[in-house]
């Protein structure tokens, strides 16, 4: 049976991008065992052939009725399987689901019946917030990134805009490229519906949410960008750490400094 990838060199580019950043991921140490999750809204590189293909799975409930997403097309990291293999075989520890007309359920449709995350109706509860605030993002990432994982076992770091406006002083590149900052999350159970409720409230005012003592959520154009951004800010935590392993407290970038920044990138203020 051939690959739905073969001589669609859009959706095939995509999957790559998976590939790529799920390598990255593994090899930074973010991703241990079967950690971290990936989903990418698809839908634009579906052509009519796919749209007619048979499911290749029973019908599976969402367990939300979610109305934007009715006949998108996403791309999942399938559940129990490691970033690492990702890496490797994109299409034999992921697999393309297609949405129903109930908004409520969907079927897989290629390449294995390799069942998505256990995350799933998180992932797709953002998507369908990003597609209805007519949002242009795609990607959305999670991760364990160390040393922002571990700023966030203090309290001083879990209220609004300490953690993000620290990280922003570090390095001129991190507001470049993380111009939004990053949002927090408060402990809730991994998976449930209140964690994903709540990152979707922070994400009307940032593209990255760091859910207390477990891992960061990303959103963005693309996979890359998405992963970029954590890259940027897991940084900045660590030349904090550095600093701080040597023995101070950094000075950090002035305010001043960053208006200044914002002004000639032409960033949020």
């Amino acid at each position: 049976m051939k690959s739905i990838l073969e001589n669609r060199p859009a959706l095939a580019k995509e999957v790559s991008k998976v590939a790529e950043v799920a390598g990255y991921l593994w090899q930074k140490g973010w991703a241990e065992r079967n950690g971290g999750n990936i989903t990418v809204n698809i839908t634009d590189c579906v052509d009519d052939d796919i749209r007619r293909m048979e499911p290749i799975s029973d019908v599976k409930p969402i367990g939300v009725a979610l109305p934007h997403l009715k006949g998108c097309y996403f791309y999942c990291k399938g559940t129990n399987r490691r970033m690492r293999d990702l890496a490797r075989e994109p299409m034999e520890n992921g697999s393309v689901i297609r949405i129903l007309d109930d908004c409520a359920s969907y079927v897989i449709i290629a390449d294995k019946p390799v069942m998505p995350t256990s995350e799933l109706p998180s992932h797709l509860s953002v998507h369908n917030y990003l597609i209805g605030k007519g949002s242009p993002y795609k990607a959305s990432l999670h991760t364990h990134p160390i040393e922002l994982v571990a700023m966030s076992h203090t309290r001083k770091f879990l209220e609004k805009d300490v953690a993000g406006t620290l990280l922003w002083s570090m390095i001129p590149e991190t507001k470049a490229f993380c111009p939004r900052g990053l949002g927090i999350v408060p402990y809730r159970l991994a998976g449930s519906v209140e964690l994903a409720s709540a990152t979707i409230e922070e994400l009307g005012d940032y593209d990255v949410v760091m859910w207390e003592k477990h891992g960061v959520f990303a959103v963005d154009g693309d996979i890359l960008q998405a992963f970029d951004q954590v890259d940027v800010l897991n940084k900045s935590a660590q030349i904090y750490i550095a600093a701080k392993n040597m023995g101070f407290e950094p000075d950090g970038m002035s305010q001043e400094q960053m208006r200044e920044m914002s002004v000639a990138f032409n960033l949020p203020k």
